[in-house]
């Protein structure tokens, strides 16, 4: 297996879906901030939460010129529901295709719950400089105050 990409290192620039059936990838931000927070799953609690609290905060992130980007691996379909139902004002995009960005950056990985072993996302957050190259990563979020910790360190970049 591939290392994992870290600070200093170019972010992998692999297009994803947009709800709307659009694409987007990082190269689309080249010369600007941008956050990407990957998550496991739309409308679970803590996923619901770190959106909404990402959302809260966009206001923020763009006084600061710092774009964000959530990722998981649910559809388009999912993503426009999820969007609606909260009210989400932080973009997603759809990262399910096979060797997409969470595989490139090695955080769609074997998890285990209960006894049982599955594939799943590692909830990680990546603060991108303006040159593309990874500035910080934030492993295993946990999404109490995450998003705070994400806006100064953006901010600070």
């Amino acid at each position: 297996m591939s290392t994992r990409p870290g600070v200093g290192d170019a972010f992998p620039d692999i297009a994803m879906e947009t709800p709307d059936g659009g694409s987007v990838k990082a190269s689309d931000f080249a010369g600007q901030k941008l956050v990407v927070f990957f998550y496991p799953k739309d409308n679970t609690p803590g996923c619901t939460t770190e959106n909404i609290e990402f959302s809260a905060a966009k206001p923020e992130f763009d006084k600061a010129g710092v774009a964000l980007l959530g990722v998981s691996k649910d559809s388009a379909k999912k993503h426009q529901n999820f969007i609606a139902k909260h009210d989400l004002k932080a973009p997603l995009a759809t990262d399910a295709e096979e060797n997409g960005l969470s595989d490139a950056l090695g955080i769609w990985t074997e998890k285990q719950n209960y006894g049982r072993t599955y594939m799943g996302m590692v909830r990680t957050t990546y603060l991108v400089g303006p040159d593309g190259k990874i500035a910080r990563v934030w492993d295993k979020v946990k999404v109490k105050g995450h998003v705070e910790a994400v806006l100064e360190a953006a901010k600070a970049l």
